[in-house]
C-alpha cells in the first residue's frame, strides 16, 4: 500500500522540498540498514531539547534549576515524544520490517524515536526558527501542563531515604534480557531496613522508576 506522505505534511502545515531525506527520517533500521533515521533522531533529540529548555526558561524565570530541570525531563522523555507520535499518526508512515510476522507491529519506542527523527529532518531542511514554531505548537498542552511539576518516584524515594536513614536507596540490575530493539531489564531497589523490592521495564531507567514506586507503596509497613 502506498504511504500518503502529503497528509502528514498537511497536520504540520508545511511543505518538503527534500522528499529522500522526509522519508528517511521515518525509516527504521529494520527496513534499510545504511539509510534510516538514526543519525536525524540523534540530532532530533539534541533540537528538541534546545528548544524546551529555551522556552522553560522563558515562562519560568523564577524557578530554581533543579524546578526546571524535572519540568524539561518530563516534556522530552521518551513517553511525551511517544504521545506527540501517536498524535501525529506516525504508525502510518514509518517503513518498518519485522522479521517474522505477517503485519508489521510498531513499537513504542521506534515512534517516540521516529518522533524526533521528524524533528531533526524539519531542522535540517528548514531551520530553526520553523522547526521551534512547530514543537512549541505540537508541545503546547505539554508545557502549559508542566506548571504542575509531578516528582518522579526515584527522586521521592531518594528524598525519603536521605531524610530518614541519610543514606541513597541502592539499586540492583537483576537481569536484562529480551532482543536487543526491545529489552527487558530486571532491577530492585532497597533502602535501609527494606527488602529487596523488584520489577521491570524496557530500560534501566524505567525499571527503575517502577522498583521505586513499588517500594513507595510499601514503605509504611517498614
Amino acid at each position: 500500500m502506498k504511504i500518503d506522505y502529503h497528509l502528514l505534511e498537511k497536520k504540520l502545515k508545511i511543505n518538503f522540498d527534500n522528499k529522500d531525506l522526509f522519508i528517511r527520517s521515518l525509516t527504521h533500521k529494520s527496513y534499510d540498514k545504511l539509510n534510516n533515521n538514526e543519525k536525524i533522531e540523534f540530532l532530533g533529540d539534541r533540537v528538541l531539547g534546545l528548544i524546551i529548555a529555551k522556552k522553560l526558561l522563558e515562562i519560568y524565570p523564577n524557578d530554581k534549576e533543579g524546578i526546571i530541570d524535572k519540568k524539561f525531563a518530563s516534556l522530552v522523555n521518551k513517553k511525551t515524544c511517544l504521545e506527540i507520535a501517536k498524535n501525529l499518526k506516525l504508525q502510518n508512515y514509518i517503513l518498518i520490517t519485522n522479521s517474522g510476522k505477517k503485519k508489521n507491529i510498531i513499537e513504542d519506542k521506534v515512534l517516540a524515536d521516529c518522533c524526533e527523527a521528524l524533528i531533526g529532518f524539519i531542522y535540517l531542511e528548514k531551520g530553526i526558527t520553523i522547526v521551534e514554531k512547530i514543537i512549541l505548537n505540537l508541545w503546547s498542552k505539554h508545557i502549559e501542563d508542566s506548571v504542575i511539576t509531578k516528582i518522579d518516584a526515584k527522586t521521592k524515594l531518594q528524598e525519603f531515604s536521605l531524610k530518614k536513614f541519610k543514606k541513597l536507596p541502592i539499586y540492583k540490575i537483576i537481569s536484562n534480557t529480551g532482543p536487543r530493539h526491545k529489552p527487558l531489564f530486571k532491577v530492585g531497589v532497597k533502602i535501609s531496613h527494606s527488602k529487596l523490592y523488584i520489577s521491570e521495564g524496557n530500560s534501566k531507567k524505567e525499571a527503575e522508576q517502577n522498583a521505586a514506586t513499588i517500594c513507595l507503596k510499601n514503605i509504611k509497613k517498614i
